[in-house]
């Protein structure tokens, strides 16, 4: 790998370490203030919100300009939501700020490795990047859980600086202003991505052109016999594991009686499995063969069920390794698979934006039904289940279709895969 490649994954682990530490802040921030649990759900899809809206400007954003500047800016961004927090601004407004600039940063987080490896090391790439993204985020909710617990956050209370009243009294305040400053790390690495020579792509004078190059791109990529396959399949997974992340911590509070701090290393157990599956398919699997995951995604769903059923910490935390394994397991060939065809039929930036829209439109829409569901008095056990119901028939709808595909478009699938498996050797 290139020595900027380690640039961009230092910078990529703090960025990802502070937004899901911000997360379980958060949480605790809005739990206690006395807030409902809708709104402690409703973080999630409220992060998502801004990759929706802005998904038709963030890509060609990230190919206007050098992909490490536009990184640098998504996480100034971060610090101003961080800083809203602080003063007073409701939390679910400040989170969607944070969730703005992670918007603005994921096609330039991505885009900038086709611009930066061959198409070779795009899966050991993909691997790296998404195992070292689920590292900072078991020690990422880790380090949340443990800076809004009181034996971390009474020694940050105590700290006094002369002269200066910073407002931060409660231990989710002392624990936001922390995360502030990983941002600004994250940030300062930015500066030392180096210039990878790719051409920028000129930014249109009307914004309505944005839109429609979007929406050509996104029916471009929904078209491809590949690629909607790959898209389909990202989409729904980040769609389910985006929203599980706060299913598990209101899971275990219900099924095992945990608070915050404790509940979020469950989440972090999840996350471990996701980065030994990360790990073992960057190494086993090849670009052309990614499709051969999705039976995985099926019993994944049938996995998610079985959670309802565990009431005993000792299983729940192999379960729940085994679980984010196969998760880690799929996603990292899947993900490969559309870059490289987002990469073919548009660039990079714009293929990663219309990637984020997909799946963060999947979060909001399950983060909308679940925090709703919750407002109404549907419990975590029922939603649980639910999702688990979805993940496993939808993935065999999708498996569904890419058979019909192998079968009524033979000739262009075997083209498509001869494409991949050339460039995967280069």
């Amino acid at each position: 790998m290139k020595t900027g490649f380690y640039t961009i994954m230092s910078a990529q682990f703090f960025s990802s370490l502070a937004d899901n530490a911000l997360f379980v802040a958060a949480v605790e921030l809005l739990k206690s203030g006395g807030a409902p649990e809708w709104q402690r759900a409703a973080l999630v899809p409220m992060f998502a919100l801004f990759y929706v809206l802005l998904a038709p400007f963030v890509g060609a954003f990230a190919d206007l300009l050098p992909k490490g500047r536009v990184m640098f800016l998504s996480n100034s961004l971060k610090v101003v939501g961080c800083m809203m927090m602080l003063v007073g601004v409701h939390p679910l407004i400040a989170y969607t700020v944070v969730g703005m600039g992670a918007a603005a940063y994921s096609p330039a987080k991505y885009g900038i490795l086709t611009e930066l490896l061959p198409p070779s090391q795009l899966v050991k790439a993909n691997g790296w990047i998404e195992g070292l993204t689920i590292a900072s985020i078991i020690l990422g909710v880790l380090l949340g859980g443990q800076l809004v617990g009181h034996r971390v956050s009474d020694v940050l209370l105590q700290i006094d600086l002369p002269n200066l009243h910073t407002g931060i009294d409660t231990p989710p305040e002392a624990a936001i202003a922390v995360i502030g400053l990983l941002y600004v790390v994250a940030a300062g690495f930015n500066l030392f991505i180096p210039l990878t020579g790719a051409p920028m792509l000129p930014f249109p004078k009307k914004s309505v052109h944005l839109i429609t190059d979007f929406w050509r791109c996104n029916v471009l990529l929904w078209r491809d016999k590949l690629g909607q396959i790959s898209l389909a399949t990202t989409t729904l997974f980040w769609g389910v594991s985006g929203n599980l992340r706060y299913i598990v911590l209101a899971w275990a509070a219900a099924a095992l009686g945990y608070g915050t701090t404790e509940a979020s290393s469950l989440v972090g157990v999840v996350a471990i499995g996701t980065a030994i599956g990360a790990v073992i398919a960057s190494m086993r699997m090849k670009l052309e063969h990614a499709t051969q995951v999705i039976p995985l995604a099926i019993i994944m769903g049938f996995l998610v069920i079985l959670l309802i059923f565990i009431r005993n910490v000792w299983i729940a935390a192999p379960f729940l390794i085994l679980l984010g394994g196969i998760g880690g397991y799929l996603v990292v060939p899947m993900n490969a698979l559309l870059q490289h065809r987002g990469h073919n039929l548009m660039g990079a930036g714009r293929s990663i934006a219309v990637q984020n829209f997909n799946e963060q439109a999947c979060i909001l829409l399950l983060g909308f039904l679940y925090s709703t569901s919750t407002g109404i008095g549907v419990s975590a056990f029922t939603a649980i289940a639910g999702f688990g119901i979805l993940v496993a028939s939808i993935m065999w709808l999708i498996g569904r279709w890419h058979k019909s595909n192998t079968i009524h478009h033979k000739a262009e699938v075997d083209r498509l895969l001869k494409l991949a498996r050339s460039d995967n050797m280069h």
